[in-house]
């Protein structure tokens, strides 16, 4: 295994290629805050020791890395036979991902496979796990053939159907909206939907910066940048994770609308 092939974290060659035109302006403070509060040095130190990890072995590590302990609810709940697609609310947007995907992929014996950002792809550990999802640039034109090649496949799914994290409106903490597509999907290829509550929260500071953001206008997603540092702010915690009843992908008929069924499949979620 060559080191070439191991993606490490390098903030100045993500500001060199991304923002080109702008990166000789940007002063060397900025780009040292910005290596700071990516935790650079300590996820690259984390990404090297773990290259021989793949799949769920590399979440157990990453379990290890941010000392997470999860209880888990509901276990009775996980089906047996069949696949499912499993969603979950997104409070966290780290360690909410990592210990769904360890819990499920030690209990389906590694055959899950999530719906994520196309990011992730470039993490080799989660790669085998991952279904990219990049609604814009090249692979546009292959999203809906690989979201159904997911759906189609012998594994079990996991999807955060908000997309992004949740944010903090009049003082309540909850996803966004949630997207249609696992409704959509799953009644296409009959996988019943198990709904899942992850208990967990993010800084005041984060709920802050993404509620001033939006206030501006500023439509690229700032609080993102802020996601490595939320993940160590939360390390060492023991985080709840219950599981519902699976809901007969019958249950989604014409009475209601995909969007208007995975809203109801959201409140499902919030009251576990």
């Amino acid at each position: 295994m060559t080191d070439n092939s191991l993606f490490l974290i390098d903030i100045e060659k993500i500001l060199r290629e991304k923002a080109s035109k702008y990166y000789k302006y940007i002063p060397a403070f900025l780009i040292s805050y910005l290596k700071r509060i990516a935790h650079q040095e300590e996820l690259n130190v984390f990404l090297y020791e773990s290259r021989d990890k793949l799949g769920v072995d590399f979440l157990e590590a990453c379990m290890g890395f941010l000392d997470i302990k999860v209880e888990v609810k509901g276990e009775e709940n996980l089906p047996k036979d069949g696949l499912y697609t499993f969603v979950s609310n997104h409070p966290l947007g780290g360690q909410d991902g990592v210990a769904l995907g360890y819990v499920l992929g030690r209990y389906y014996e590694g055959k899950v496979k999530y719906l994520v950002n196309d990011l992730l792809m470039n993490l080799r550990g989660l790669a085998p796990l991952c279904i990219p999802i990049n609604k814009t640039g090249k692979q546009s034109r292959d999203f809906p053939l690989m979201v159904e090649a997911g759906f189609r496949s012998e594994n079990q799914l996991i999807m955060f159907p908000a997309g992004i994290c949740s944010r903090r409106k009049r003082g309540v903490i909850r996803d966004l909206q949630w997207t249609k597509t696992f409704i959509v999907k799953s009644i296409q290829t009959q996988r019943d939907v198990v709904p899942i509550n992850f208990n967990g929260r993010n800084s005041d500071f984060f709920y802050n910066l993404a509620n001033f953001s939006k206030a501006l206008g500023i439509k690229f997603n700032i609080a993102m940048l802020y996601l490595a540092d939320e993940m160590f702010k939360n390390r060492h915690k023991t985080f709840t994770i219950t599981i519902g009843k699976p809901i007969p992908w019958q249950t989604f008929d014409k009475s209601k609308t995909p969007a208007q069924w995975a809203e109801y499949v959201k409140n499902i979620v919030y009251k576990l």
